[in-house]
């Protein structure tokens, strides 16, 4: 799944945990100019996993689709290029 398609996350709000339907994503930290390296996370058959440079807990949630975050505005869309 990692490449084009793979979902993004932020942390802008300063969340304890960030609940996601998906297990292989990328946590960007917050939004640009203020993200950090966007590093592509696998939560294997686990449920969790945790971003080793902001440390925010993303857990997985079987009732969310891939483009779905709690909090909302956890799920990053990127700005189209003019």
């Amino acid at each position: 799944m990692h490449g084009e398609g793979t979902p993004k996350f932020t942390n802008d709000a300063g969340a304890v945990e960030i609940r996601i339907g998906v297990k292989e994503f990328e946590c960007i930290g917050a939004n640009p100019p203020f993200d950090h390296p966007h590093i592509f996370l696998d939560m294997g058959r686990g449920v969790e996993s945790i971003c080793p440079y902001c440390s925010t807990l993303y857990k997985f949630d079987a009732t969310l689709k891939a483009s779905e975050a709690v909090p909302a505005s956890a799920f990053y869309h990127a700005k189209a290029h003019a």
